[in-house]
């Protein structure tokens, strides 16, 4: 029976990884955290968990051709890098027991930043939409969100979209679809080397990844479909509540009310997957032109 729920929870947060490009870390390691496991079981979960809904997401993404490919790689490159830098880190908060504190501290900090750039309303937007042929578009901004997004994920067990979309949204005037599809790209590389890492250090729960990933190939698949559905402003503010509702559950956990924070984002965690569903099932209804 555990096995279900496994799956079951591996397609509802892969649906929010495939429409918000966040790879399913951001959800799934406080949610291992919050039912019992260790900060680095959960981190390493997390991340081979990333690996799979990554995958599935950028086949359907790439199927819609909203994948900008050169910020991509280089995002990727840099983040793979910032991995082998941030996992001595790791293992040094762990040692001397400050990953319990620490960890999900960065957490909130990043969640309350990133919360506010999502839900912000616009005062009028002049920035150039970001064009993949332009020779103004420095390269080293993209190793700049792959360097923080690397290091990021191999420090909290994450794929480091939830830095790498809002940046690209905010800053470098992605549209929220080219983020998206952009942010899974790029996460492959880098969760992939931050995963090796933790395998060769610590032992993996494949057999909980392997189950989860099950669950998270037809949700990652779904999720990014939908993404063909909502305005872009949608999709950012939706992401927006994501990161208060996450942020509320890691508070709630805190202070020894994990199950509260458990249910509130997994609340959250069904209403997007009913939201999403409800309107692919709409479209598909609608008859063809």
């Amino acid at each position: 029976m555990e096995f279900l729920l496994f799956i079951l929870l591996g397609f509802s947060i892969s649906m929010l990884s495939g429409f918000f490009g966040i790879g399913g870390g951001l959800v799934l390691t406080p949610v291992l955290l919050l039912i019992g496991y260790t900060p680095v079981e959960a981190i390493s979960t997390s991340l081979l968990y990333t690996i799979g809904t990554s995958m599935a997401g950028v086949y359907a993404h790439f199927k819609m051709k909203n994948i900008q490919w050169k910020a991509a790689v280089i995002i990727g490159a840099s983040g793979v890098v910032a991995t082998q830098i941030a996992y001595p880190v790791v293992s040094w908060l762990e040692s001397n027991g400050y990953d319990t504190t620490v960890v999900p501290g960065l957490y909130l900090a990043l969640l309350t930043y990133f919360a506010y750039k999502m839900l912000k309303k616009d005062k009028g937007d002049n920035r150039i939409a970001y064009d993949a042929t332009s020779n103004k578009q420095s390269f080293w901004k993209f190793i700049f969100i792959g360097f923080i997004a690397g290091f990021l994920s191999t420090t909290l067990g994450v794929g480091g979209g939830f830095i790498i979309v809002p940046l690209l949204i905010a800053y470098y005037a992605f549209s929220s679809k080219q983020a998206v599809a952009t942010s899974l790209a790029g996460v492959i590389l880098i969760v992939s080397a931050g995963f090796i890492t933790y395998a060769v250090n610590n032992p993996i729960n494949f057999k909980v990844g392997l189950f989860l990933i099950a669950g998270a190939i037809f949700g990652s698949q779904l999720g990014a479909k939908a993404t063909s559905f909502f305005k872009s402003r949608s999709i950012q503010q939706l992401l927006g509540f994501l990161y208060i509702v996450t942020m509320l559950s890691l508070i709630l956990e805190m202070i020894e009310l994990s199950t509260v924070g458990l249910v509130a984002l997994g609340c959250y965690t069904i209403f997007i997957n009913i939201f999403l569903l409800t309107r692919l099932l709409k479209k598909k209804a609608q008859p063809s032109h």
